[in-house]
């Protein structure tokens, strides 16, 4: 007869000590091809996104979310595909970003959050700002490598039809 220890049943039920960050980046584009960047007050430019709230929240839904809180913007969660994992380390902390996409067809993003944002703009491809947020230039980069954004190095693991391909270092 095998015994199990008396905390076996509590190690399985026990939160992991907290080391991560995880967060999505939406690569929101609208119908002409153009993506949309926030202008934050640090100075830099960033996809609408952010942390993954700690319920039974799918990376999309979070990525309907923030979209939603950050913008004012609506779509729907089956519309948002998400493309990649990026991971780095910042501070002894490791950071996982999600990249998401979806197009929108219609509507204006407001600021909603004046606090952190000062403006959205739409904006093509060949104008990108060089001064981006860290993850979002490695969304971006995972997202369309032939731009050749400046980005932090980060792994990358790219997700295609809820599969992933082999990871890799961006």
């Amino acid at each position: 007869m095998t015994t199990t220890p008396a905390d076996a049943s509590s190690r399985n039920t026990r939160p992991p000590k907290a080391q991560a960050a995880l967060g999505v980046g939406v690569v929101v584009q609208d119908g002409q091809g153009r993506i949309l960047l926030g202008r934050h007050h640090g100075g830099t430019w960033e996809l609408p996104g952010g942390k993954v709230d700690p319920t039974h929240e799918s990376i999309a839904e979070a990525a309907v979310r923030e979209l939603r809180e950050e913008t004012g913007l609506e779509v729907d969660a089956a519309d948002v595909r998400v493309f990649a994992m990026l991971h780095d380390v910042v501070g002894g902390i490791n950071r996982v970003s999600m990249g998401a996409e979806v197009t929108v067809r219609s509507g204006a993003p407001r600021v909603t959050e004046p606090h952190l944002i000062s403006a959205w703009r739409w904006t093509g491809l060949d104008a990108l700002p060089g001064s981006l947020f860290a993850p979002s230039a490695q969304v971006l980069a995972a997202w369309r490598p032939d731009l050749s954004i400046e980005h932090p190095p980060a792994h990358r693991l790219m997700i295609a039809d809820g599969t992933a391909a082999a990871g890799t270092d961006i």
